[in-house]
């Protein structure tokens, strides 16, 4: 048994849609659980018009009947706000009108690659799917996923912690109570001082015609020992927490734990010692690892950063290439944010949950959430049986 989704819809088409397969029966479920999460994505000192446009709300059509999931497909759709200002362009029946073609891409963009990948001779074909509008849809999908590791006790979070060259200094691994009310900074940061500074870069940014990126970190509390593998490359959990985070679109690096910073460090210092109690079990006093050793969670919070390159779409534009001329122009504008950092890291939350969701139903399977719960339960019974006898 496992948990996957496919999305569809285009950033002005009329909706975008999410299909989530693999969600156990039995489940509570409501559009307000997914609502929270799309809100959350719409957040953050530095967005763009685009958000004062759209107000998501989530509508789910299949795979739910009275607040429970049925163990079927279940279906989601969010509304587009703009689609009416884009019903003529973007219509599925032929004969739609067709505007001026967008013929001069964005460096850093997908739109010349698309092009050339697909024959498109409309960049317009190419940045209405490969835009960030489809995250919603994914972070739709992370609720779901979310929902389903609650019965487990997981929880997940984020905080930014660096936008431009702004970056918080000499942060400990927080607490969930810690990070409970992270979404009341603009900017979604722990740390007053560097918010403020990082909000100072974001508005210098905006006024040079210029957009920023930055780092976000998502944390998973409460996981069980043993999710993932090490028996082969694609069954580790740290490549594939990687491909979910690098899929996010502008995300260009990722490291778990400690990360690169292990590169520097002697062995003593790299690796998290082993202690064990009858209370706690077996434990570690730091987590360099992050949460992750050999491929497998290890039972401590599980800790990911992403570093999000800033947004190619400028108000100043860059040079770029007519495709149809082959004149030096400059690049095509669309709306756009100048900072979306906060943004994305609601996303990487839906992005480790979907991969976390995926690794508990391979794990412990059920076609009922009380088939899956009591496999856990099983779980943890064994292992309990095999702690050391003092």
């Amino acid at each position: 048994m496992s948990f996957s989704y496919l999305t569809a819809g285009e950033s002005h088409g009329p909706r975008l849609t999410a299909i989530v397969e693999g969600v156990p029966a039995g489940m509570d479920l409501a559009a307000a659980d997914i609502d929270r999460d799309l809100a959350r994505r719409q957040l953050g000192y530095g967005r763009g018009g685009r958000m004062r446009i759209e107000r998501d709300r989530v509508t789910i059509t299949a795979g739910v009947r009275g607040g429970r999931t049925l163990g079927s497909p279940v279906c989601l759709h969010i509304e587009n706000d703009d689609w009416p200002n884009w019903r003529r362009v973007m219509a599925v029946e032929e004969g739609a009108e067709e505007p001026e073609p967008v013929t001069v891409p964005r460096p850093g963009h997908a739109d010349l690659a698309g092009m050339q990948k697909f024959g498109h001779r409309d960049i317009r074909n190419v940045l209405e799917r490969s835009s960030a509008r489809e995250t919603a849809a994914r972070v739709a999908v992370g609720a779901v996923a979310r929902r389903f590791l609650a019965a487990f006790g997981v929880s997940i979070y984020s905080h930014v912690v660096q936008i431009g060259g702004v970056a918080v200094e000499g942060m400990q691994e927080p607490a969930p109570e810690q990070l409970e009310a992270v979404d009341e900074s603009p900017v979604r940061c722990l740390d007053e001082r560097a918010a403020r500074a990082m909000m100072k870069i974001i508005d210098a940014a905006r006024e040079d015609g210029e957009s920023v990126g930055g780092v976000f970190e998502v944390l998973a509390y409460g996981l069980v020992p043993g999710l993932g593998s090490y028996t082969s490359g694609p069954a580790r959990l740290g490549g594939r927490i990687g491909g979910a985070m690098m899929s996010i679109p502008a995300i260009k690096g990722v490291e778990i734990g400690a990360g690169f910073a292990l590169a520097a460090m002697p062995g003593s210092e790299a690796h998290d010692e082993i202690f064990f109690d009858e209370e706690r079990s077996y434990y570690r006093e730091t987590n360099a690892a992050g949460g992750l050793e050999g491929g497998m969670t290890n039972g401590q919070a599980l800790v990911v950063r992403a570093c999000m390159k800033p947004i190619p779409t400028l108000t100043t534009p860059l040079e770029s290439v007519d495709t149809r001329s082959g004149r030096q122009v400059p690049a095509h504008k669309e709306r756009s944010d100048v900072c979306a950092v906060p943004a994305a890291a609601v996303v990487g939350e839906a992005m480790l949950a979907i991969e976390l969701a995926r690794a508990m139903r391979e794990k412990f399977g059920g076609d009922s959430l009380d088939d899956a719960r009591a496999a856990y339960d099983a779980y943890l019974a064994r292992m309990r049986k095999s702690w050391p006898r003092r």
